[in-house]
């Protein structure tokens, strides 16, 4: 009998198989649907069945091989791929899913071959070859899928613990700024309750990167709301404030027919202030920091530049990565802010993006480093 018409034939005794298998992989078994499984299981025979039963050429055989379908059958979901999305809602974790599949490889595969008479004839070596190409292919699309659920979970409990982080935060930090500014207090109350506001100020900025980290990474982007304003007039004003908060440092803008614009002035204001914090922190103490405005026609290029240790080569294609490896990020220098989650760079370049504009990074030991932003006066969608 050709492993197609047996798996059809024998469907009961191997769903009974799995289903035992299942139920093992403790605790997740727990909460496990056992008619969902049987569906998602039964579908997937189903398929492999009828994959057996259709000639493929050498090119096909290496695709599947690669867990690469040529063709989806539908837009609607595999049986696979609802299989992956249920072991990621029921709480199995890969390791065990991937499990599931060897056991009904190692089941269809003892069975067929029981009903064989324990011999294989060569016809019989092509149809497991292709049984183990489809199971790969299963296998393939259920790991897609379990891993894209479970990275959007992930990013929903992120959005959802910032928001809900922010009220009680947003309470702290003004209390203690309310404090603080009525000069009431003596010491140590004022120089505690002063670290107090300053401790709650960089956790609500840090909840506030959270958000935008996982508003972006969940694919609605950064929102951007476009008004009339003066782009030079708003980075003079973060200079300001960034060198008010570091006197110790020399800061430096040049501005050249900068003149006016369409932009969101508040977001552009999170973007420079996070390119010109990260300048100052990773530069040479002491050394300047220069801003520079250019405009043209239709654009408006920003260039942010600082000497210090260059960045690494093997760092500059990432730079922007929201999830490159904590160890590789370069220290904070010496009285550099403190307490980020390493995100200013990712949610400067979400916010330049989201302007329809674009970010490049120099860096070399000869001419410093130089985040260069280039902005487009009016979006794409402007008259």
């Amino acid at each position: 009998m050709q492993l197609s018409e047996f798996i059809l034939a024998n469907r009961e005794p191997i769903l009974t198989e799995w289903e035992a298998f299942a139920r093992s992989c403790k605790p997740a078994s727990g909460v496990m649907d056992i008619e969902a499984l049987r569906d998602h299981a039964n579908d997937m025979l189903t398929a492999i069945a009828r994959d057996l039963g259709i000639p493929q050429n050498s090119a096909e055989q290496s695709e599947k091989s690669k867990g690469n379908a040529e063709d989806p059958p539908s837009e609607s979901e595999t049986a696979a791929e609802e299989h992956g999305a249920g072991r990621a809602e029921s709480g199995f974790s890969v390791d065990q899913m991937v499990a599931e599949f060897r056991a009904l490889r190692a089941s269809v595969i003892r069975l067929w071959t029981q009903a064989q008479g324990g011999e294989l004839r060569t016809a019989d070596i092509e149809d497991l070859t292709r049984f183990n190409e489809s199971i790969d292919q299963a296998l393939a699309e259920s790991v897609s899928r379990y891993n894209q659920d479970l990275d959007q979970a992930k990013e929903v409990f992120l959005a959802i613990l910032g928001h809900d982080l922010r009220t009680p935060l947003g309470a702290i930090y003004t209390s203690a700024s309310f404090m603080v500014e009525t000069q009431a207090l003596q010491e140590p109350a004022l120089t505690l309750t002063t670290r107090i506001a300053r401790s709650a100020s960089r956790t609500v900025a840090m909840v506030g990167d959270l958000l935008d980290f996982t508003r972006a990474r969940l694919g609605g982007g950064i929102p951007v709301e476009r008004a009339p304003m003066s782009i030079g007039k708003m980075v003079h004003d973060v200079v300001d404030e960034i060198a008010a908060a570091n006197p110790k440092r020399r800061f430096e803008v040049e501005t050249r027919r900068e003149g006016n614009g369409e932009w969101d002035c508040e977001r552009l204001t999170q973007a420079l202030s996070n390119l010109i914090s990260n300048a100052v922190q990773h530069g040479d103490d002491g050394s300047l920091v220069c801003v520079e405005v250019e405009g043209g026609d239709g654009d408006v290029r920003i260039a942010i530049h600082n000497r210090g240790k260059p960045i690494p080569k093997d760092r500059l294609n990432g730079i922007f990565n929201p999830m490159k490896p904590r160890n590789k990020v370069v220290e904070p220098a010496a009285g550099g802010p403190q307490g980020s989650l390493g995100l200013g760079l990712y949610i400067a370049q979400q916010i330049i993006q989201a302007h329809q504009g674009s970010i490049e990074v120099e860096s070399n030991a000869e001419h410093g480093t130089t985040f260069t932003v280039c902005l487009p006066r009016h979006g794409k969608d402007a008259g």
